[in-house]
């Protein structure tokens, strides 16, 4: 039996077990606090998921999600014990969060390739960073569904690719190439294929990040969204438009810096 290791057991990280979990896959989940408590959320997600160390979780998964933040608890990884093994990495770069770094502000290198400097051995695919946590439960589709819905995969090894774009397969999506890691800007925050189109009201969740960047600016406690942005499907084909005429956004432009 196939078995998904994630690093990570926050809400991107707990859906993709959940979906993996409904696809037959085993699931070990680790975070950086310890297996003892993870013991809530492995008896959630039932009998096919168990907690372990990160080291263990990357040891025992034919795939590993890592699913973490800040950037630098990146360098925290087991990285031994990932080389070799394809990981998905979802991870985004907010600077008022991870901290300024001066590469990836000035466009130098990606998040991606900042990852996969971290983790020199592992074969490192961008995946899952560009849809927020609700729309890996509501969007997931069978294989051949006509309302399935695609999402970006960049990486630098072709294998390690198909490999993950095997695994997004059964949790659900399909997979469109977007490149290798120096392309992966492409989907990062602000560009064209990032989250709003995956929205049934974009307007709603740009209106929520609006509010979100105010009150952190003000200092003050961020108010629930006006209105639930919801879920609608995002063909492959729509997806490789939004991928060719995107704009890279720097640090500089995005709205949430």
């Amino acid at each position: 039996m196939a078995t998904l290791g994630i690093i990570g057991a926050g809400t991107i990280g707990t859906r993709i077990a959940k979906q993996a979990i409904a696809a037959g896959l085993d699931v070990i989940l680790a975070n950086s606090r310890g297996p003892e408590t993870l013991t809530e959320k492995v008896a959630q997600l039932g009998a096919r998921a168990r907690a372990a160390t990160p080291e263990q979780a990357a040891r025992a998964g034919d795939w590993v999600v890592v699913s973490i933040l800040p950037l630098a608890a990146y360098q925290q990884l087991p990285a031994t014990e990932l080389a070799g093994k394809v990981v998905l990495d979802t991870g985004n770069y907010y600077a008022t969060r991870d901290g300024h770094i001066p590469a990836l502000d000035a466009g130098e290198i990606t998040t991606s390739e900042f990852v996969q400097q971290q983790l020199a051995g592992a074969h490192l695919v961008k995946a899952f960073n560009n849809v927020s946590e609700h729309h890996i439960s509501a969007l997931a589709r069978p294989a051949g569904a006509a309302d399935r819905t695609a999402l970006p995969v960049a990486a630098n090894d072709p294998q390690a690719k198909a490999g993950a774009a095997e695994l997004i397969s059964r949790l659900g999506f399909d997979a469109v190439d977007a490149g290798s890691l120096a392309d992966s800007w492409r989907f990062e925050p602000e560009t064209d294929p990032y989250v709003l189109p995956y929205c049934a009201d974009p307007d709603a969740m740009w209106a929520a990040w609006v509010q979100l960047v105010a009150a952190l600016r003000s200092g003050t406690a961020p108010q629930p969204p006006a209105a639930d942005p919801g879920a609608v499907p995002l063909p492959a084909d729509r997806l490789r438009t939004l991928l060719a005429g995107t704009s890279r956004k720097l640090t500089d432009d995005r709205l949430i810096a």
